[in-house]
């Protein structure tokens, strides 16, 4: 079932008339057309891709003309409202999570123009919770876009040397990662180094690499669907305490990971990551959630967290990530992150295959 089928059969079951979809992941995501102007209209009973005449030649050669029409009206909410209006439309849902309120305003106003109402809160609920579902294709392509990240860890460590800038890695990650088939990174590499890999979300910085802790968390792209990966290696020698700091991170990763299976706990296997963490010396050190959902955006639902409520549960479809670390302000940091899916036939699936035993170089 194509994801137009299936935004359709959830409209019915909410009593939607129609929905205009203004976010670009959901653009695409409905209509496999990647477009930065206009609109994508859903009825039950058709739907329209409308942009301007850039787009018009690509668009009509990517989205199925079965499901699709695709229309460059001069103005484009003008011609939305008198295409609704024809096919008898009354209300209309919007997307409430990601449309500006001066987009909402300028919207409705076009609309009750045409006399049809505007209902503000309702669609980015119905599509997020499509896409909460990944299908087998999704997993395919979410497979490709990792197997082109765990190559370029395969790269990067023949990379690295004392000369290198913590700038310089993540340049590199990303460059490789786009020559080889990614269409972008998913997200602003990470690459920390030092006392710096401390910081979670550390910013890359135009320094050599300082011995200890090289924290490298990235990802690829490909047709609009994210991977996502750490590794923590070390530059130099580690010592017995970052030893022990890295074991730590990885029993409490393979631990959860072994655990995972459909109907697991996105609680549970948070609390069974932190409490090796926390019964290992490091209470209070693992700041963050165990993971979250990956997909077209790198951060959806499900969270593996202890906020997540008690009958939050993995499904068949769920990709989400493993990531415990334990970072020591000032000192050091480490991080260890697969990617995983619950697939649409129940089996789990680790999308991610590079070394997780520690690497010294």
């Amino acid at each position: 079932m194509s994801h137009l089928s299936r935004m359709i059969d959830a409209m019915k079951r909410a009593d939607m008339e129609a929905v205009i979809v203004t976010s670009e992941i959901n653009q695409r995501y409905l209509t496999g057309f990647a477009f930065t102007d206009g609109y994508v209209v859903v009825t039950p009973k058709k739907s329209w891709l409308v942009t301007d005449f850039r787009y018009v030649e690509a668009a009509q050669a990517a989205v199925d003309p079965t499901e699709f029409e695709v229309l460059t009206p001069r103005g484009m909410l003008k011609a939305i409202a008198e295409l609704l209006s024809a096919e008898g439309v009354k209300s209309v849902a919007l997307e409430e999570e990601t449309l500006s309120i001066r987009d909402c305003e300028r919207i409705e106003k076009v609309l009750a123009d045409a006399g049809i109402t505007l209902f503000r809160h309702e669609a980015s609920a119905l599509i997020d919770g499509l896409r909460l579902y990944k299908d087998e294709g999704e997993i395919a392509l979410m497979q490709k876009a990792q197997d082109i990240a765990d190559a370029a860890f395969t790269h990067i460590l023949s990379y690295i040397n004392p000369d290198r800038t913590e700038i310089d890695v993540a340049l590199e990650l990303e460059f490789f990662m786009r020559a080889h088939g990614a269409e972008c990174v998913s997200f602003e590499t990470i690459a920390v180094s030092g006392t710096a890999s401390s910081m979670p979300h550390g910013v890359p910085r135009p320094v050599k690499l300082e011995k200890g802790f090289l924290t490298m968390d990235f990802g690829a792209r490909v047709q609009g669907y994210c991977s996502d990966m750490t590794r923590t290696i070390v530059i130099g020698k580690a010592d017995d305490d970052m030893r022990r700091l890295y074991n730590t991170v990885l029993e409490a990763q393979l631990s959860s990971l072994a655990a995972c299976a459909e109907g697991a706990g996105c609680n549970a296997l948070d609390t069974i990551a932190r409490d090796i963490i926390d019964n290992a010396g490091y209470k209070g050190a693992f700041g963050h959630s165990l993971g979250h959902g990956v997909g077209m955006y790198i951060h959806e639902n499900p969270r593996l967290s202890q906020g997540a409520a008690e009958d939050s549960v993995l499904k068949r479809g769920h990709v989400v990530t493993f990531e415990p670390g334990i970072y020591l302000p000032g000192k050091y940091g480490c991080r260890i992150e697969d990617m995983v899916a619950i697939t649409p036939d129940g089996r789990v699936h680790n999308f991610t295959h590079s070394d997780k035993q520690l690497i010294e170089l």
